[in-house]
């Protein structure tokens, strides 16, 4: 049977993952949690172009 303290602690994490701060930066910006469910990696719009650009 599933508890109630097991549900909680699986809404942190998830939460945890959607806190818009990016991986490559450490800034905070709305658009990482939108690229996350778009490219499934959790990093700004800024760092998204630069890694198009400069793929490296």
């Amino acid at each position: 049977m599933i508890k109630d303290e097991d549900i909680k602690h699986q809404d942190n994490k998830n939460t945890e993952e959607l806190n818009d701060i990016c991986d490559e930066c450490k800034k905070t910006d709305e658009s990482v949690t939108q690229n996350l469910i778009l490219t499934g990696f959790k990093i700004c719009k800024s760092c998204r172009v630069s890694k198009t650009i400069f793929p490296i």
